[in-house]
């Protein structure tokens, strides 16, 4: 299917009237991160994405996927963890000390599927 384009007079030619599409999400810092990845160590696809002008929306997708699936990961070891409500009110610092471990073991597994794109060891 062929798109109707128009063209703007610029002395003697025609320059077609070109519009990135609006795309209003965040990319975020996984996003950012993803992107310096591909720019580096993938310039083909990097080159792809931004001469269709669909980088942007690519990292947002990525973005929001990878985001999701670390709550999800959070989730799934505070409960395998038991890492409650209740540990929070009897011991805040335990807590603390259990989420944020929780938290940077889950951000790995993102980082090393999602991010940079690295087989599950």
């Amino acid at each position: 299917m062929m798109q109707e384009r128009n063209y703007t007079r610029c002395g003697d030619y025609y320059i077609p009237d070109i519009r990135l599409p609006e795309e209003n999400r965040s990319i975020g810092r996984l996003g950012r991160m993803h992107r310096d990845y591909i720019k580096e160590h993938n310039p083909i696809r990097f080159n792809t994405l931004c001469l269709s002008s669909k980088l942007w929306t690519y990292l947002a997708d990525l973005s929001e996927k990878a985001q999701n699936r670390l709550e999800l990961i959070i989730e799934q070891m505070k409960a395998a963890e038991g890492v409650t409500e209740r540990m929070k009110q009897l011991d805040q610092m335990a807590w603390v000390g259990a989420m944020n471990s929780i938290r940077n073991r889950a951000e790995e597994i993102i980082l090393r599927e999602m991010i940079y794109e690295e087989d599950a060891v």
